[in-house]
């Protein structure tokens, strides 16, 4: 099974990429922000951390049912970074865990293609275990604009430090094994999509090999060396 590692900045249109792919291709998707609002649900065990270490900076950090202010605590954390990474070292954990359980059930069920949906895949290292990484990308005007309009409640300058919180473009693009550049009509980005998953897309032959255990073993593991191979050198190239 290939795991499709999909990845973009802030209201970059990521999310509509996934849909695409969920929707038309019929590919599961494993959502890690659908996973991360999982995790801190009353009763979980990142949730009584996140509560036990914000509760006294951040003003109403539950609702009325105990349920976390996603809105205040995103607020506090992307203006406050040394925090965010506090935030970040609480969820990822159990978060890994969760997306782990989802791949076998999707390898075991026999799926061509598993898409890990994750904001932060290359700064979580995920991608490490993906066969490919896919980017999508925008420019910061289009991203300001999109994510004013999606959460009115942001001022400009909360717009900005959410976008600045996060790995750089350029940072991403050198990361990625694909990229799709979306500043233009959603017409332009699926057919950028769609190009995509003709070169991708294992055959049925390869996926019925890959089946096999010991290949399916020797294939997985020659994907991560190689990750981290790449990685390794990527830092050495960078010093």
């Amino acid at each position: 099974m290939l795991i499709l590692g999909l990845t973009g900045g802030i209201a970059c249109g990521k999310s509509t990429v996934s849909r695409r792919l969920k929707e038309h291709y019929k590919y599961p998707i494993i959502d890690a922000d659908q996973i991360a609002r999982d995790v801190v649900e009353p009763g979980q065990s990142a949730y009584n951390e996140i509560i036990q270490y914000f509760n006294d900076k951040i003003t109403g950090l539950t609702d009325e049912d105990g349920k976390l202010n996603r809105a205040a605590l995103g607020k506090w954390v992307f203006a406050h970074k040394d925090d965010l990474q506090v935030l970040n070292n609480i969820t990822h954990p159990a978060i890994r865990k969760r997306i782990f359980k989802d791949i076998l059930y999707y390898y075991v069920m026999g799926y061509k293609v598993c898409v890990l949906d994750v904001p932060l895949l290359f700064e979580s290292h995920m991608d490490n275990i993906c066969g490919v990484s896919v980017a999508v990308t925008s420019t910061m005007a289009h991203q300001l604009e999109r994510l004013m309009v999606r959460n009115p409640e942001l001022t400009n300058e909360d717009a900005q430090n959410r976008i600045k919180s996060q790995m750089s473009m350029a940072e991403r693009v050198k990361r990625a094994d694909y990229v799709i550049e979306n500043d233009g009509t959603l017409s332009d980005l699926y057919g950028q999509l769609d190009n995509l998953i003709l070169r991708i897309e294992p055959t049925t032959i390869r996926t019925l090999i890959e089946y096999f255990p010991p290949l399916g073993a020797v294939s997985a593991t020659a994907v991560y060396l190689t990750k981290r191979w790449r990685a390794k050198n990527q830092v050495k190239s960078d010093v």
